[in-house]
């Protein structure tokens, strides 16, 4: 039974993510999900079935009505969706890149707290979402579940400890750069995932994503464009392929990377660092093997995406952001080409048969490379060699919506309060 008190919340999009975070809401007492929006209204429908019940709305008046009636109001306008009178919470599980920079404002604008699980506007957009979020007095951060959020807990943890942070980073099983939408069919379906989605998975473009958005959050850098990525067998043998105490000083900036199939399997790390004599001898006598010192990692060997979210509703409720950028565009991530590419061919965007993603630096404020999360149907105006770097240069812009240009140009230019 719900408390009485339960947090309502607005759930954009119900898809793969939006049926979990749905289903847990129903496991969960103090949060209650109060409206549900998709364009496709039968998917919507769908979540709620006969466990609870639901009204199609399409007006304000209506949607005022149904949340009277303490019904789950379902509707396709993302933007009727975001001004659902009464609610302080509005949860992003779609994955639409062109309304989001709209729909993100009219929610904060109308006083909700927003949480993002659609990495790919999060990692784009976030610095300026981030902006907003404190002129309208709203949280703003990455689900809890996903990565990101899960490393800046693990971050946290560390933190209290005591130890300085090095490096925090992903546990990734598999990665083939040049996969594709047919070629990842076989994986995709096991796993009931979007191909193009599952594609951008394995080719690496999520993961830079995820760690694009955990460096702008945590101030973080990559040592190298698309980060190292050595292969090991187990966490601790990333010792011996990190050169910590070269690639990081007491006093640095940290750093993101990942580790490719080791165990723990799927999950996420941190590595920290202290020159406390006391500490370090401690951390030498347990038995769980943690590192050589003066450098010890930290590992999560899972991460439970919507069986984790329920806690963030409650937080931002509250008020907290647990992962925001606050470091502005500290990193983003470019397109390079999967395959040698003509003058005219069309890009197709994350985990698409054209490009992958990898992550890159923006020391030098420079805004060179295309990212890919915006470049779906972009035209090439020159030809482009497999695993070359397309900048915006290289393409016709006139395809991009000018909202996505502007929120980006804005999220560019955000910098630390």
């Amino acid at each position: 039974m719900k408390n009485n008190n339960a947090i309502g919340f607005v759930l954009l999009g119900a898809g793969s993510v939006g049926k979990g975070v749905f289903h847990q809401s129903l496991l969960t007492p103090q949060v209650d999900c109060r409206v549900i929006c998709d364009i496709e209204l039968d998917r919507a429908l769908s979540l709620v079935n006969s466990r609870k019940r639901a009204k199609i709305v399409s007006t304000e008046g209506e949607m005022a009505d149904v949340l009277k009636r303490n019904e789950i109001a379902v509707c396709q306008d993302a933007e009727l969706a975001a001004l659902a009178p009464g609610i302080h919470v509005f949860y992003d599980a779609s994955t639409a890149i062109d309304s989001a920079p709209r729909i993100i404002e009219s929610a904060m604008s109308s006083g909700k707290h927003v949480i993002m699980m659609n990495a790919e506007a999060d990692a784009v957009f976030g610095p300026w979402f981030w902006r907003l979020a404190q002129k309208n007095g709203v949280a703003y951060t990455s689900s809890d579940g996903d990565q990101p959020a899960v490393i800046a807990r693990l971050v946290d943890e560390l933190r209290f400890y005591g130890l300085e942070l090095v490096m925090m980073g992903n546990i990734k099983g598999f990665l083939d750069r040049y996969t594709d939408p047919v070629k990842i069919r076989p994986e995709a379906d096991k796993r009931g995932l979007d191909y193009q989605m599952c594609s951008s998975y394995a080719d690496g473009t999520k993961l830079c994503i995820e760690m694009s958005i955990v460096s702008n959050a945590l101030d973080g850098s990559v040592v190298k464009t698309g980060m190292t990525g050595p292969e090991m067998a187990e966490v601790t043998d990333m010792f011996s392929h990190f050169s910590f105490s070269d690639m990081w000083k007491p006093g640095d900036k940290p750093l993101v990377d990942y580790i490719l199939a080791s165990r723990p399997k799927g999950g996420v790390y941190a590595v920290g660092y202290t020159d406390d004599a006391y500490q370090r001898r401690m951390l030498d006598w347990f038995p769980s093997e943690i590192g050589p010192g003066p450098f010890y990692v930290l590992t999560r060997p899972y991460h439970l995406i919507h069986l984790e979210t329920m806690r963030t509703i409650l937080e931002v409720a509250t008020g907290k952001s647990l992962i925001a950028p606050r470091f502005g565009m500290k990193t983003e991530v470019i397109c390079y080409a999967k395959k040698d590419l003509r003058v005219g061919d069309i890009l197709d965007g994350p985990g698409g048969f054209t490009s992958y993603g990898l992550i890159e630096n923006r020391h030098d404020g420079s805004n060179s490379g295309l990212p890919i999360i915006i470049s779906k149907n972009v035209k090439l105006l020159r030809t482009v060699a497999r695993n070359e770097r397309i900048a915006w240069k290289d393409v016709d812009t006139s395809s991009m919506a000018p909202v996505v240009l502007d929120a980006w140009q804005k999220a560019c230019e955000t910098t630390i309060e």
